[in-house]
């Protein structure tokens, strides 16, 4: 199924030259075929084209190229973004450079163009590109786009992840210990979500903390994780400095995790709800391309908050289908701090409110109409 991606490309590159990150199987090369007919291609998972460019890089000012020109997994052949750097300025051509990890351009001292190409990334499906989108179908399988149509999608997860192991993390080299490793992915995804503590997690791999702070790095560098950091501006309530580490895809999380089927109303259900609502916003964030940071905000006595914008909002969110007074204690205690525009609780609920101290319950359907059409941010 050929879905509508919200990530027009061909607005994006009217203006400047881009990566374009995002794991693997989300949809680049399909994307690219589809909205750049027109645009060379250079594919360097093709074994003879990545042959040719590694033996003589120079070689990309000798084609006769198109004034848009697509570099697919360029993290392969960090080198020839110097030829790049070069036909950006001398002829003026507009490159689009693909990407499922940025680990070798960030720490390989690749030239990354001196701003000459900005950043973009392409995530999971989310629930605005998918046609009769169904919530459960979703926090079960995810948004991948061979995925999520597949009835087969326990299997297809599986190898997903396997094939992640393989050819990002064995392939690559990024770290020796691939059994550990492996162990690691899953304790994670068990903890997706939670604070991050470095001395519990390496007691429970058998490993040192400074190497679970490097496989950390991988996941955010392989972009199938992000971390969200804490909100740490309160003086009344001293804040938890920690940050959470969220996977990018709610079907891959399950996989790792080996979770069952998530049932309506289920503790599973709440925090898949939760991860759901995440990715919606930070994908819409990134799309949009507005530069608000999203944090976390939990104190020291235990009130939380599970996103905060900037100043801009904090937003709750629950998988009940009746918010009360004992859901708010969190975001009231936040209010409390006066730092804070807008206060909101995403929820099931069926109707749209707000409570006497001006907290919108909003249901979840209802606020992501709003959000994806710019009237929440």
């Amino acid at each position: 199924m050929i879905y509508s991606r919200i990530l027009d490309l061909t607005k994006l590159l009217k203006k400047k030259s881009f990566f374009l990150f995002g794991p693997r199987g989300t949809g680049k090369t399909t994307l690219i075929r589809n909205t750049l007919p027109d645009a060379y291609v250079i594919d360097l998972l093709e074994i003879q084209t990545y042959r040719e460019y590694l033996k003589n890089p120079s070689i990309l000012s000798e084609q006769r190229m198109k004034p848009i020109v697509v570099v697919d997994e360029v993290q392969k052949l960090p080198e020839i973004l110097d030829e790049v750097h070069r036909l950006i300025e001398k002829e003026g051509l507009i490159f689009l450079l693909t990407g499922s990890s940025a680990r070798k351009l960030k720490r390989g001292g690749a030239n990354l163009l001196a701003g000459r190409a900005w950043w973009a990334e392409l995530f999971p499906l989310t629930s605005t590109e998918i046609p009769d989108f169904n919530l459960i179908t979703y926090l079960n399988r995810g948004g991948l786009p061979s995925i999520y149509p597949s009835d087969e999608y326990s299997e297809e997860l599986k190898a997903y992840t396997a094939f992640y192991l393989k050819e990002e993390i064995q392939n690559e080299a990024l770290t020796r210990r691939i059994a550990q490793f492996s162990e690691f992915l899953e304790l994670m995804a068990l903890s997706n979500g939670e604070e991050i503590s470095y001395q519990s997690i390496a007691g429970d791999c058998g490993v040192s903390a400074n190497t679970i702070k490097n496989y950390v790095q991988v996941l955010e560098d392989t972009l199938v994780a992000f971390q969200l950091s804490a909100f740490t501006r309160t003086r009344k309530r001293k804040a938890i400095s920690r940050s959470k580490l969220y996977f990018f895809d709610i079907g891959v999380t399950n996989s790792l995790a080996n979770r069952g089927e998530i049932l309506e109303d289920s503790e599973l259900f709440g925090k898949a709800f939760e991860h759901f609502i995440l990715l919606e916003i930070r994908a819409y964030l990134s799309y949009t391309r507005k530069n608000h940071k999203m944090h976390y905000w939990r104190s020291t006595s235990r009130f939380e908050v599970d996103l905060v914008l900037d100043n801009c909002w904090a937003i709750e969110i629950k998988g009940t289908k009746s918010v009360q007074d004992k859901h708010l204690k969190g975001i009231r205690a936040l209010k409390e701090e006066g730092e804070i525009q807008n206060f909101a609780v995403v929820s099931c609920d069926r109707k749209e409110r707000k409570t006497r101290d001006d907290i919108a319950i909003i249901p979840w359907k209802r606020f992501l109409d709003k959000l994806w059409s710019g009237k929440i941010i």
